[in-house]
Formats: C-alpha cells, structure tokens, sequence
C-alpha cells in the first residue's frame, strides 16, 4: 500500500480541529480508554497495539498511567511527527491498520479508537487485528456508528473524508468483528460523548456549519451534509471482544 496515497487532508489531521479536541482528537478523550481498560485487566507490561494512533496520545496515555508497553502505528507523517516532537521517545511508526508490521500474537490488546471508520477496508484490518493480538488478548474498538441504517446511503454520497464517511449501522459492525474470529464480549452505546464532541465545535465556530465550511467540503455542501448527518443519527460506541473460543 502506498502511505502516501493515504495523506488527503483528512478532517482529523487539520491544526484548528486539534486545536479544539486537544491531541486524542475523539469523543470523550480517555473516557472510553480507561472505560474499556477497566474491563480487560490489562497488568502492567503487556503489550498493546493503538491502531491509528493519531500523534500518540493514547499511546503516551497508556505508558505513563497503566504502566503498559503500548505501541502506535497510523499512516499520516504528519500526525505521527507531531506526536515526535511532543515526545521523541513515543513508539510510533508508520503502517496502515490493512497491513501491520508485527509478527503473528505479538499484542496482549488491539486498539482502535475513532480510526476503523477511516480505514480503507476495515475487514481486511479487523483481521489484521485478529492476526497479531494473542489468544487471550483483547480488542478495543470505539467508533462512530449510523444508528438510522435507512439512511446510510446518503451518507456515502456525501464529499466527506473522515469517521463520519466511514460509519456503519451496529449490525455492520458485529457482523464484520465477528466473522473476522473475535467474540463480542461487550456493545455500549456513548453517543452523549459524541454530542459534546459536537458542542465543542459549536462554542468553537459558532455553528457546525461554520466548522464545515472551513473543512475541504466548503459551504457549498454544509446544508446537505447538515441534513444528511441528522437523518443517519450518528451515534458513538465502545466494543470489547476476544478470540472466538478463547473465553
């Protein structure tokens, strides 16, 4: 794959964007990821896989606070330069979720906060995931999802590039963890985290629409985009799963 290919200006890459979620660049920052460590019982030094690590936030998250020996990869230079300059120790590196450069049953846990909706083909990265996390390992996922499925073409019409662009109806997703060999061993719904992530940008900008206007869509599609993002009703998820068998 070329990486290069991969670095389009995406939402979540832009300064302003940064400027208002701060480095996690997702709803609810840590929320999720304490939430989701606190059911996996993680000990200190295991190892942990962060799938689109962004500028390594949650990577740094996990080192310094849990104590574990956590990993990022995501394609963006320009993230993972960032996150080089905040901390030149951080283990970052260069990969795409479809294709990771670790040997089978390396990871004692997989995350992928806020990023399996960008990637490219989400399949083929779930099983990625599958591949390098070990037997009794543990996946955490946390994402944007389209809870009105009837509206979910739309969606992929509109000129967007992003989690939004690449939301899927909860069945989508429980159908896609699952057939790639994990077990779903936990669905909650966060959607509050998302509202705020969203208020957030309006105490910002004023409006949504002002923050869409300033993203590569411009103003000419915000009123779609706007009306198109409140038919689907997005909503936010935490997912914990392991290897199918291995409970």
């Amino acid at each position: 794959m070329d990486l290069d290919s991969e670095e389009r200006g995406l939402i979540y890459e832009r300064e302003e964007v940064r400027r208002v979620t701060g480095d996690t660049v997702r709803p609810g920052g840590f929320t999720l990821t304490d939430r989701a460590l606190s059911l996996c019982s993680f000990s200190p030094g295991d190892s942990i896989l962060d799938v689109g690590c962004g500028t390594g936030a949650t990577v740094e998250h996990l080192i310094n606070s849990y104590k574990l020996n956590a990993t990022g990869v995501d394609p963006p230079r320009l993230l993972l330069d960032g996150g080089r300059q905040r901390n030149p120790d951080l283990p970052l590196s260069r990969a795409p979720g479809e294709n990771l450069p670790f040997p089978d049953g390396k990871f004692d846990g997989v995350f992928a906060e806020c990023s399996l909706s960008v990637m490219k083909d989400a399949k083929q990265a779930l099983r990625e995931f599958y591949r390098v996390m070990k037997s009794s390992g543990r996946l955490v996922v946390s994402d944007v999802y389209a809870r009105n499925p009837e509206e979910i073409a739309d969606l992929r019409r509109l000129p967007l590039h992003g989690c939004l662009a690449g939301a899927k109806t909860m069945p989508e997703l429980k159908d896609m963890v699952n057939s790639s060999g994990f077990e779903i061993i936990l669905w909650e719904d966060h959607s509050k985290l998302l509202a705020a992530f969203a208020a957030k940008f309006i105490l910002a900008d004023g409006s949504l629409d002002t923050f869409w206007g300033k993203t590569p869509c411009g103003q000419d599609s915000c009123i779609e985009i706007r009306k198109t993002i409140k038919k689907v009703r997005p909503g936010y998820f935490l997912l914990v799963a392991g290897k199918a068998g291995s409970r």
